[in-house]
């Protein structure tokens, strides 16, 4: 099945229990502080299914048609068909919503590539992987993962004393039909227009926390569950056009808290095995198939930075200066080794689950590490082209209603060739970008949604061939030494 936007809206109307602050929300796809944010969701699964996408975004399988982030690619015109709805999807949305729902969905997939990893765990597991993953191409489900404890429950000695609340999410009862959760898991990011939670752990977890190791799936509407949204941009969004991109793609991200949540056991994957609950993804193509997704939607984000950057320049008629050009040059180098990158990755492709091909893991770590490692680079970068002109415009663009402050604001701000307004119009969008609350969520986000620097930098570090370097350093070594004459008596 492939969903229409209008079927994706109806299903966020769900009952769902929506926070911000201690106001309830009615309903998202019509609240001031979620609806276009909704509406950006609801128009990539329309856009997806026009006569000029569908063919490339989805694929056909026992007769039914299903979008391509459900693919599991034996060829590499399958990986191909995968990294182009992935490049099409962020094209869209510029890069700017990290939990579009081919992201959680390439996870998932992967996943279901090695159910006898799940048989591991218990007998079933691996049957109920694959019926979830059934499930959520037979539904085209938009998915988000709560995947992370509260900061402050990551050690448990912090909480477990006596009359403490346990703040992480674990099981408290179980029984024939299923599981009861209880606690707080985050962070849901796209929570607030998703239609379920992959609940799970990707920091490791310790012996003693067999009731923190559940993995399952659970629908953001089922009793019990709440969502708390941190403050949305939206909301606080003048206009389209004072803050285009908080107007229509602000993600959100929430903490989602579960109390006496039931789930069946058709869909627990993971129960009572600390160790296997992140090795799932590690020892599956799950992890790389997810952050190949990231990888492409960073390099869509990239290159509507540059845009800017090259717009701000021609707009502020310093591309002449040698220091300006070697800026541009500098950050036109990044993108195309990124890019490079993400073509390695398909092009040196391997086996990673059996009978299904997959990107290169190395490259797409290095390419993960890149894009956490060089955002903030990037951005300082081009925010120095824009110097002080997003301040030296004024507060909003209302100034155009009364007609003598139209004619004054284009009297002084306009410049040769270009109107108040135009310029307006790109410093506005540059600072939503690279200035903004909206923008400094982004920078964060870049920073840490796939760990902490040292965790990034560990998956390149495990991964490269280092016996076979070493074997080859040997080698060389092996061909000389110090000659025997040099050496003469020890004694």
């Amino acid at each position: 099945m492939l969903k229409t936007g209008e079927e994706h809206l109806e299903s966020l109307r769900d009952g769902r229990k929506v926070y911000i602050g201690g106001t309830p929300v009615d309903d998202v796809t019509s609240h001031p502080a979620f609806r276009n944010g909704a509406r950006s969701f609801a128009m990539l699964y329309d856009r997806k299914r026009a006569p000029e996408n569908v063919d490339t975004m989805s694929f056909e399988e026992d007769g039914e048609r299903y979008s391509s982030w459900f693919l599991m690619p034996k060829t590499k015109d399958d990986l191909r068909k995968r990294t182009e709805t992935h490049r099409r999807i962020a094209s869209w949305t510029h890069g700017l919503l990290g939990r579009s729902p081919d992201h959680v969905a390439s996870f998932v997939t992967g996943l279901a590539m090695r159910p006898d990893l799940f048989e591991e765990i218990g007998q079933g597991f691996g049957e109920n992987m694959v019926g979830y993953y059934r499930h959520m191409r037979e539904n085209d489900v938009c998915a988000t993962y709560t995947v992370l404890p509260p900061q402050g429950a990551r050690k448990p000695e912090m909480y477990e004393r006596e009359g403490m609340t346990v703040p992480t999410l674990r099981v408290t009862d179980e029984d024939d039909a299923g599981v009861t959760l209880n606690g707080m898991k985050m962070l849901g990011t796209s929570a607030i227009f998703a239609n379920e939670t992959w609940v799970g752990n990707l920091l490791p977890l310790g012996p003693s926390q067999v009731k923190e190791s559940i993995t399952c799936g659970v629908p953001l509407g089922a009793e019990g569950v709440s969502i708390w949204s941190r403050k949305p941009f939206e909301q606080h969004a003048v206009s389209e056009f004072d803050n285009p991109l908080a107007y229509r793609f602000d993600e959100t991200d929430s903490m989602v808290i579960f109390k006496d949540v039931k789930v069946p056991w058709e869909r627990v994957v993971v129960h009572d095995n600390a160790e296997m609950s992140r090795e799932i993804y590690v020892r599956s193509p799950s992890h790389v198939m997810g952050n190949h997704q990231s990888n492409v939607r960073f390099l869509e984000k990239m290159k509507l930075i540059l845009a800017v950057a090259r717009r701000v320049t021609d707009m502020n008629n310093v591309g002449h200066i040698p220091a300006v050009q070697t800026t541009l040059g500098n950050l036109a180098a990044k993108l195309s080794g990124l890019e490079a990158m993400i073509e390695g990755q398909i092009e040196n492709c391997e086996e990673y689950a059996p009978g299904y091909l997959n990107v290169n893991r190395r490259y797409m770590y290095a390419a993960l590490h890149f894009c956490t490692m060089t955002y903030g680079q990037i951005c300082d970068e081009v925010r120095e082209l824009l110097g002080g002109g997003p301040f030296q415009m004024p507060a909003d663009i209302s100034v155009v209603k009364d007609p003598e402050m139209r004619r004054t604001f284009e009297a002084y701000w306009s410049v040769p060739g270009q109107s108040a307004i135009e310029r307006m119009k790109v410093l506005k969008l540059a600072w939503d970008l690279l200035g903004s609350e909206f923008a400094g969520r982004h920078a964060q986000y870049e920073k840490f949604y796939a760990g902490p620097g040292f965790l990034v930098s560990g998956y390149s570090y495990r991964h490269l061939p280092w016996e076979e370097y070493e074997a080859g350093l040997d080698e060389t070594m092996s061909r000389y030494d110090v000659p025997e004459d040099w050496l003469g008596d020890a004694d």
